[in-house]
C-alpha cells in the first residue's frame, strides 16, 4: 500500500511539474508533508543531498524519499511515478509541438509560465532556508543564512565567480557559522 501511495504522490507531482526540479521542490514538500512521512528537517536534508547529487533534483529527491520511507522498492515506485508523466507528455507533445511552436499564442503562454516558475522557486527557497515557518525569524541562524545567500548571490552576479567555487565557499561558511 505504501508503494502505491508513493507512486501516486510522485505521479501527481510529475504531471503538475513545470520549471525544472527546484520549482517542483515546493510541491514535493507539500505532498510529502500531507502524509506525514518525513519531518521538515529530514526533508531539508534529503533535498540538500538530492541537489548535490548528479542528475535531476526532482528525481533524486523522489528516489531518496522513496528509499527513506519504503526502501529500494519505494525508491523504484517514486522514480517511476515522477518520470512516467513526463515521458508520456513528451511523447505526445513532440507530435504536435513541432507544428505549433511558431504560433504566437504558444510562445506567449510559455512566457506567461515564467513568473509562476520564479514564484515556485522562491517558495522552495524560503521553505528550505527556514523550515520552521511561521516561527520566529529573528535569530542568528536566519541572519547567517541570509548573509551566506547574499554573499553567494553577489559573488556570482557582481564578481562572476564560478558557481562551484561559490558552492564550496558557502559550504565552508556553513561549517564555520553553524
Amino acid at each position: 500500500m505504501l508503494l502505491w501511495k508513493l507512486f501516486l504522490i510522485f505521479m501527481k507531482i510529475g504531471f503538475a511539474s513545470f520549471g525544472g526540479g527546484y520549482a517542483v521542490i515546493s510541491m514535493i514538500h507539500y505532498e510529502v508533508s500531507q502524509y506525514g512521512e518525513l519531518t521538515p528537517e529530514r526533508f531539508q536534508h534529503i533535498v540538500a543531498l538530492a541537489g548535490m547529487s548528479p542528475g535531476s533534483i526532482a528525481v533524486n529527491a523522489a528516489m531518496l524519499i522513496g528509499l527513506d520511507t519504503a526502501g529500494m522498492p519505494g525508491a523504484i515506485a517514486a522514480i517511476t511515478g515522477i518520470i512516467l508523466p513526463s515521458l508520456v507528455i513528451i511523447v505526445l507533445a513532440a507530435q504536435f509541438f513541432y507544428k505549433l511552436h511558431t504560433k504566437p499564442w504558444v510562445q506567449y503562454s510559455l512566457y506567461g509560465l515564467r513568473p509562476i516558475i520564479v514564484g515556485l522557486i522562491i517558495y522552495a527557497a524560503i521553505h528550505l532556508g527556514f523550515p520552521r515557518l511561521p516561527g520566529s525569524l529573528l535569530n542568528w541562524t536566519t541572519l547567517a543564512t541570509l548573509l551566506i545567500g547574499g554573499a553567494a548571490f553577489l559573488s556570482i552576479v557582481k564578481y562572476k565567480l564560478h558557481p562551484l567555487l561559490v558552492i564550496a565557499l558557502s559550504a565552508c561558511a556553513g561549517i564555520v557559522l553553524f
